[in-house]
């Protein structure tokens, strides 16, 4: 599909030539899936891959270097009372926390991720951004999670955007000839309409992205069920035309198991269940984490033990 970005214009006419949302049947499709009644065992089942696709999450202004250890903590061992549970996908934090986070899962197997590009406004200049990135990258970054410009995408600048995409997963390699996986955010909330969200995510995996994320967090409208449903379909639609397999990442919002649950249907009956795995698939959360232990100790003892019998992140 490379002469589809040859130029601005081939760029436009691709995007704007994919076919159009039907909201209604959208909405209405994310609102029936949601409907599924997940129990026992799968509820089990379900509960513990939702535990193991969690990017556990801090990126606030007064993280300290003891609170980033203590959220490793966590994600290496989320319930002390059962070593049974799984191990979180990552600990997410900003890039001068990356060296912090490193060593404290040095062994675990949980990776690190970190945010980059002027996160989360995504307001600078490229060369700001790419620095951003190779900094989180060489303090030992296995994934960076980057913002699109959203003002260049809103004013109809797709290939700029498109070659800030590529710029970023480029300064992504490392000296040994691998590269940090790269997430590209879109803030679907400030995108305002389907067909964008439907355009931001074939943008985004024409310039390589290896997961497509729904927001920051940082805004009022995060991941939503209908959005997350349509970038689950552009991936879908995109392995079908190039054969490449992308992941996505919904984040922001998502913070009970009854919620994680809906999006597991999701993905399971829109994409099959070669991406219900950590690979594919993600949730960016804080506080989801505590109401699936939560959840999972009510499985398992038959008593629901409340807030008190898990960590405060």
């Amino acid at each position: 599909m490379a002469d589809v970005t040859a130029s601005d214009a081939a760029l436009r006419r691709f995007l704007h030539g994919l076919p159009g949302v039907d909201a209604v049947g959208l909405e209405g499709r994310a609102a029936m899936l949601g409907t599924r009644s997940i129990k026992t065992t799968a509820k089990a089942y379900a509960i513990d891959l939702a535990i193991s696709m969690i990017d556990l999450t801090t990126l606030e202004g007064a993280d300290t270097p003891g609170k980033v250890r203590a959220l490793c903590a966590k994600g290496v061992s989320p319930d002390p009372t059962d070593r049974t549970t799984p191990r979180v996908a990552a600990i997410c934090v900003y890039p001068d926390m990356v060296e912090t986070a490193k060593a404290a899962l040095a062994g675990s197997g949980v990776h690190v991720a970190s945010v980059a590009t002027a996160f989360p406004a995504g307001r600078a200049a490229l060369p700001v951004k790419l620095a951003d990135t190779a900094d989180a990258v060489a303090a030992g970054a296995d994934e960076i999670d980057m913002v699109i410009d959203r003002g260049a995408f809103l004013a109809g600048r797709y290939l700029s955007v498109f070659e800030e995409i590529k710029a970023v997963k480029q300064a992504c390699a490392r000296e040994d000839g691998s590269a940090a996986h790269l997430k590209v955010i879109f803030e679907n909330g400030e995108l305002s309409t389907y067909d964008n969200i439907r355009r931001a995510s074939w943008l985004a995996m024409l310039a390589g992205a290896d997961f497509i994320k729904t927001s920051t967090g940082k805004v009022a409208v995060n991941a939503t069920p209908p959005g997350t449903l349509l970038m689950l379909e552009a991936v879908r639609d995109f392995r079908a035309a190039t054969g490449v397999q992308v992941g996505v990442k919904p984040a922001g919002g998502i913070r009970t198991s009854k919620d994680a649950i809906k999006y597991l249907v999701m993905v399971n009956e829109t994409l099959g269940e070669e991406w219900l795995t950590p690979e594919w698939f993600r949730f960016g959360a804080s506080s989801l984490l505590n109401d699936l232990l939560m959840q999972r100790q009510k499985l398992s003892t038959g008593r629901y033990s409340g807030p008190d019998y898990v960590t405060v992140d």
